[in-house]
């Protein structure tokens, strides 16, 4: 028994910053970041939760690195493609990282958690909008117009309660209660989520996004 423990012992991968929050990221996509405690993180870790305390300071430190993680996984605007392809390009990534990381969006709207990975991503955006020709005000507007789109988007998405054949299930339930003779309108809007997709369709993320920057476009071109 003693020689299957040190055996036991000489294979577990040793603890690490890295590992605690790769741990952590894991435990908040899987059961939300309220299922992420030291406790539970620590027995994912098959540790102890006060060995957690020698990686990292405390959660709070803990959802400053997963955050930066994640974030760091986001595209940056690529300098060899104009403005408006770099931009897109980058905000369709973000929205992706955000999808698989539902909790992330909420961690990152705190004032008080801009990490270096998201000032990296701020200062690339705000970057490829200025040497594509938009004046520093009207760069201002645009970030924040992408920003608000990517996040509150996501957030929006990450409310609803369920997706796929559980969320068409949904609204064909709800189809057939309405009262279609009043709202018509309704009815059809709904019918529109229960087709499936044409093949030219990106979703409609990426048509509000889509109005963002030819609204910009021509704004820049305009002024």
């Amino acid at each position: 028994m003693a020689a299957d423990t040190d055996a036991n012992s000489e294979h577990r991968v040793p603890l690490s910053r890295e590992r605690v929050l790769r741990a952590a990221i894991v435990l908040a996509d899987t059961g939300g970041i309220e299922a992420l405690t030291m406790r539970r993180l620590g027995q994912e870790l098959g540790v102890e939760a006060m060995s957690l305390y020698n990686h990292v300071a405390n959660k709070d430190d803990i959802l400053s690195g997963i955050a930066e993680l994640v974030f760091g996984e986001i595209a940056l605007p690529s300098s060899e493609d104009n403005w408006k392809t770099a931009i897109r390009t980058s905000a369709i990534s973000a929205h992706g990282v955000l999808r698989r990381h539902p909790w992330a969006s909420s961690i990152m709207m705190s004032p008080t958690r801009v990490s270096p990975a998201r000032l990296l991503w701020m200062e690339t955006v705000l970057k490829t909008l200025r040497e594509g020709g938009f004046s520093a005000q009207l760069t201002c507007h645009a970030y924040h117009a992408l920003d608000s789109h990517i996040t509150g988007f996501t957030l929006w998405q990450a409310s609803i309660p369920a997706s796929g054949q559980a969320l068409r299930e949904i609204a064909a339930t709800f189809l057939r209660r309405l009262p279609i003779d009043e709202y018509p309108y309704v009815g059809e809007h709904i019918e529109q989520h229960l087709a499936p997709p044409r093949p030219d369709d990106q979703g409609a993320f990426a048509f509000g996004l889509d109005l963002i920057l030819d609204g910009l476009e021509r704004i820049r071109d305009r002024d």
